[in-house]
């Protein structure tokens, strides 16, 4: 489990994730949690010197291979002027990344290594940026649930603005929207039954929280999704169980001008040891 924010603004987008990753197994009972760690990549910029990036949460591993290797995989085929999915500047749309996002992930590598779990786990992305020459930025998702894909979908029309998040969303629809993602079925236990949904739809748009302001600069914006993440993590870390969110958390900025750029990072290398490394790697 994880929390993976999207936060769309006039300025730009920003990227803001946890770092734990939970290892999974899967048996005839079920998939259970072996262990969680706190360094796990989430944040990738699948094109150097382009503003485009993507965001995941679920599974951590495709077979051998981790989330975050994978994406510089496919990182490589972007880059590449040999390979057919090679993207030019001048003429690439968020649309298109977003589709071979979906086959790369999706139908080269999940679907071979989970081939045999009964059950098995979500994964999601998040794909954001601005297609060549496009003054707004656009956002797509792709989603693995129960072994089925959906996606890409556009997430919002270019010139709409929001917040979404992924992975563990309890803390956040509560303090966004007054609510629990339990409350439906609580309302159904009462007896409500088919008016479930639509009194809570109802109480959350007299509820929300308008956290989020289209003209915000794209600093309060990192600071506003850091916030949401950090809440998160608390808030997980005193719930029963595992703590699935949790460890540093990373912050990405996708602007049309400086493209993207980390507003926070870790790294398991020591910056002084390895000047020559480039920041985006």
């Amino acid at each position: 489990m994880t929390i993976a924010i999207t936060l769309k603004v006039h300025d730009g987008v920003v990227l803001a994730a946890d770092s734990a990753s939970t290892l999974l197994q899967s048996s005839p009972e079920g998939v259970g949690v072996i262990n969680v760690y706190n360094n796990a990549n989430k944040i990738f910029n699948l094109r150097k010197g382009l503003p485009i990036g993507a965001i995941t949460w679920g599974a951590g591993n495709l077979g051998v291979a981790s989330t975050s290797t994978l994406a510089k995989d496919l990182r490589r085929r972007f880059t590449d002027e040999s390979d057919e999915w090679h993207l030019n500047p001048e003429t690439y749309t968020i649309g298109e990344v977003a589709q071979h996002v979906k086959e790369f992930f999706f139908d080269q590598h999940y679907q071979e290594a989970f081939a045999e779990w009964p059950q098995k786990p979500e994964l999601g992305f998040t794909i954001a940026g601005y297609s060549a020459n496009s003054p707004l930025a656009e956002e797509y998702q792709v989603v693995i649930a129960d072994g089925d894909c959906v996606g890409p979908t556009a997430l919002r029309p270019p010139d709409d603005t929001g917040l979404t998040w992924n992975g563990n969303p309890e803390a956040i629809t509560r303090l966004m929207f007054g609510v629990s993602t339990f409350t439906p079925q609580v309302l159904t236990t009462m007896g409500l039954g088919e008016q479930a949904q639509a009194i809570t739809d109802a109480l959350s748009q007299q509820q929300v929280a308008p956290l989020v302001q289209a003209a915000m600069p794209i600093e309060d914006a990192a600071d506003l999704a850091e916030f949401l993440v950090h809440a998160t993590v608390r808030f997980v870390r005193f719930l029963p169980g595992a703590d699935t969110v949790g460890g540093p958390i990373e912050i990405a900025a996708i602007t049309k001008h400086e493209h993207f750029k980390w507003i926070k990072r870790k790294h398991y290398y020591s910056r002084e040891l390895n000047p020559e490394r480039n920041a985006d790697d």
